[in-house]
């Protein structure tokens, strides 16, 4: 037994000893947030108050130490985030991850984001370019004495896959390269390029065009009619031997899509401002909920920037939402203005068949002539591995982003990656160099509506649908972005490359882009819905949401009286399924002699009745009912017909298609082709809801009444990167999961997305709300959805996750009474003595 005794404290020594290690290991890299410290760069003293939440709250006393500061904080707290981001921008993720993202940095590399930054920082006003490079050098002092799990405990882990990986220091570039990869996140009509020609190798024009329906005419657009009005551009007649290109370019934007969370059809934003007749307080209140892919730590850093005193030479008085890396604010408001963003249904994207020189394959045909490509050679670096070199070829419309791995998914490609006869190119605004960060610094300075939209004309990529409001009381709307000027096509197919009559003829002219000032209804809303009607011009897009998110908030605003902070915070987190509406009443009119379909309709019934219904709320029974049988509704109704990647992501398109098919009950959508009979709605209708109660019986027990959305719909905040290792204890450390009360779902106000074909997992969330009070800044509100610090176990790391479920929000402070009043941590930054 001796021994025995010997093996149990050795073994608890053991225990103890790397309790103790991980606890320090964990520990080491929280940043010092109270006491003072000397930073070298600085010029003058800067104070930094951080409340509850871990906000900081910076006060310099020039510009230049204002952004120095920024970068210090943001370092401390979001390091490695902001280093796996540059390595996407950069195309380098095989640096520090491995052979394992080899293909997507080749995908990567095409789009050269690196030279494109290059080439920007060398265009780009000396004012902003010193911006950025003071923002490096507050995020470089923090690195110089700051290394390993002393940054973040994601560097002690890493040398598992990257052995010897160290930070390099930060350059401006890494701040545009993350641009660009958000202006990626946020842009994707070239998908549905794809999708409509993959669609059509298999399926009618006709049904084609019914997943793609038209814009319902009884949803809201945005403004009002354009200019002109032309109707629909046939799509363009391609070879049949150019499929395997086309099928291969959707191959790398999967491959970084599964990386950054984009790609999400469904995926939007909310914003809406209201004017001073319609609030308590006679001024207006601005509203604003980005939708992005859910992720630990939060995509947004919430940060106050303070001049003291505010003037000529520092003029920034701003308070709102950063990305990490990125210098000043990107949301939010200064003492004169608010504002806020939503995804744009623009198109800046069109796809080009290349026809390719079957003698010489650096060779493609222009108005039939060959002419070279530019070609160059790029080798990636691969932890772990030897560097790997390939060739990366570019047409007139862009880099070639078609069999660039060889043979994929059983497509037939030539060895080399060559497509034989045809290839893809990507011809796309932001691959030409952009003035973004000036139209973000100049947003933070603007005074007014002239100015306003004096920024906003340098707002070139990543178009954002932006809604203003000013403490004189005015509202208004802005369109952004570079759009092209298209003649041969309307950018929902891809185009002959070949043929020079399908290029691009300019960008559409700022002036041309549509604004509303103080409209006489007294709001404004966007949620991702065409900015003008069908038809008009200019064109902005075609594809985009249909309106379902809009037509609510519309109808919410019209119908609150007064709005305040409080009833602006509850519409944002509205839960009402105005899918459901057309579908509901069929579902319930089934005949079914089957008793759990009884009970499912029993429960939709319920919930769809009253002033609240359609409710798809945490604790709501019937919800789970619905949302379930919409899940199977959609698989019993396409999977059959669609290949596996272009099945239902179940928003706001899959609504409109789904409400047209119940005119038809006949329609060929509805019978199982892998079955020798012809199945009707009906009979869809009906299995939808026997296998939902199947499916939730199984899931949630036999008692239908204790059934609750919020069990099915979870929402787990996976790290991007370790978090996603496959390895148990590594994704304990990093990942955390929002109570199960999380409600909502795709094309709700309260965008809570989950995709039906993988279940009911949350994989896009709002990332931030935000409330602006024009009548009294200090009254205006917001949360994200994880917290401010990117430190595994911090006080600050997961604290706003419940918050954030729960739809609560904390005060945006402004004042320097509420930040003092509110701190609970002081920093003081010194220039070296």
């Amino acid at each position: 037994m001796r021994w025995l005794k010997r093996i149990l404290i050795v073994l608890g020594v053991l225990v103890v000893g790397v309790g103790v290690y991980g606890f320090l290991t964990v520990r080491a890299s929280y940043p010092q947030l109270n006491g003072s410290l000397e930073v070298d760069v600085l010029d003058d003293e800067v104070v930094i108050h951080r409340d509850d939440y871990g906000i900081p709250h910076i006060y310099a006393s020039n510009t230049a130490d204002l952004f120095r500061a920024q970068g210090f904080v943001e370092a401390q707290d979001r390091f490695f985030q902001m280093d796996f981001w540059r390595h996407i921008g950069s195309a380098r993720l095989s640096e520090m991850f491995g052979d394992s993202q080899l293909d997507t940095d080749k995908f990567l590399r095409a789009l050269d984001f690196e030279t494109l930054a290059r080439e920007e920082l060398a265009l780009m006003s000396p004012e902003t370019r010193q911006i950025l490079e003071w923002y490096a050098d507050g995020v470089n002092a923090y690195l110089a004495d700051h290394q390993g799990s002393s940054l973040s405990l994601e560097y002690a882990i890493l040398p598992l896959s990257s052995p010897g990986y160290e930070p390099e220091a930060w350059e401006p570039i890494h701040t545009l390269t993350w641009a660009k990869m958000m202006s990626w996140d946020l842009s994707g009509n070239f998908r549905n390029e794809i999708a409509r020609v993959v669609l059509g190798d298999q399926l009618s024009e006709e049904q084609v065009g019914q997943l793609y329906p038209p814009f319902p005419s009884d949803k809201p657009v945005i403004a009002p009619a354009g200019l002109e009005q032309r109707g629909p551009i046939e799509a363009s007649t391609l070879p049949d031997d150019a499929m395997t290109a086309i099928r291969s370019a959707a191959v790398g934007p999967a491959l970084v899509d599964a990386l950054t969370g984009g790609g999400f059809e469904g995926i939007g934003s909310n914003n809406w401002v209201v004017d001073g007749t319609l609030t308590d307080t006679g001024m207006p209140i601005l509203a604003n909920d980005p939708h992005l892919a859910i992720q630990m730590p939060s995509i947004w850093y919430e940060v106050g920037l303070h001049c003291t005193p505010v003037g000529d030479t520092c003029p920034f008085e701003v308070v709102g939402f950063s990305f990490p890396g990125t210098p000043a604010v990107v949301i939010g408001h200064n003492a004169h203005i608010a504002w806020g963003v939503t995804t744009q249904a623009t198109d800046t994207q069109d796809l080009y068949i290349e026809k390719i020189n079957p003698d010489n394959p650096r060779q493609y045909e222009v108005d039939g002539e060959w002419i070279d490509m530019e070609v160059r050679t790029e080798t990636i670096e691969v932890a772990g591995g030897d560097p790997v070199t390939y060739e990366v070829r570019e047409t007139r419309h862009g880099p070639i982003i078609s069999g660039l791995f060889g043979a994929v998914d059983g497509l037939e490609e030539a060895d080399t990656g060559y497509p034989e006869d045809f290839a893809v190119a990507l011809s796309w605004q932001t691959s030409q160099p952009s003035t973004l960060v000036e139209a973000i610094l100049g947003l933070n300075l603007a005074e007014n509506w002239e100015e306003f939209r004096a920024a906003l004309s340098k707002w070139d990529i990543a178009a954002q649908n932006i809604v203003y409001a000013d403490v004189a009381g005015n509202i208004g709307y802005q369109a952004t972005g570079e759009i092209p000027i298209r003649v041969g096509s309307d950018g929902r197919w891809p185009v002959a490359g070949w043929d020079s009559s399908n290029d691009w003829q300019g960008i559409v002219p700022f002036d041309e882009l549509p604004f509303i000032l103080n409209p006489d209804r007294g709001f404004i809303a966007t949620a991702n819905q065409p900015v003008l009607e069908p038809g008009s011009l200019p064109l902005i897009g075609i594809d985009g949401a249909y309106g379902y998110r809009a037509f609510r908030i519309e109808t919410m605003l019209s119908e609150t009286r007064p709005h305040t902070v409080a009833k602006t915070q509850e519409l944002q987190m509205d839960s009402r399924n105005e899918g459901a509406v057309d579908l509901v009443p069929r579902l319930i009119e089934v005949e079914s002699r089957n008793p759990d379909v009884v009970e499912m309709q029993n429960l939709i019934a319920r919930w769809s009745q009253g002033i609240e219904g359609f409710q798809s709320t945490a604790d709501s029974a019937g919800a789970a009912a619905y949302e379930a049988t919409w899940r199977h509704l959609l698989a019993l109704t396409f999977h059959d017909d669609l290949p596996e990647d272009y099945w239902p992501e179940g928003g706001s398109r899959w609504f409109e298609v789904v409400s047209n098919l119940l005119d038809d009950y006949g329609d060929p959508f509805w019978d199982d082709r892998n079955t020798p009979e012809t199945e009707t709605a009906s009979l869809v209708l009906e299995e939808a809801m026997a296998s939902a109660h199947a499916e939730l019986t199984d899931l949630l027990g036999n008692d239908p009444d204790g059934w609750r959305w919020g069990d099915l719909h979870i929402a787990i905040f996976e790290n991007q990167t370790l978090g996603q290792s496959g390895i148990g204890p590594i994704e304990w450390l990093f990942n955390r999961s929002a109570p199960p009360r999380v409600g909502g779902g795709p094309s709700i106000v309260n965008a809570v997305g989950w995709t039906p074909y993988n279940g009911y997992q949350v994989d896009w969330v709002p990332s931030m709300r935000m409330v602006i009070d024009l009548g009294d800044l200090s009254r205006s509100t917001a949360i994200h959805t994880t917290g401010q610090s990117g430190h595994a176990f911090h006080g600050n790391y997961a604290d706003m996750i419940e918050m954030w479920a729960d739809g609560e929000q904390h005060p945006m402070l402004w004042t320097i009474d509420q930040v003092e009043g509110a701190a609970t941590n002081t920093l003081t930054l010194t220039p070296s003595s």
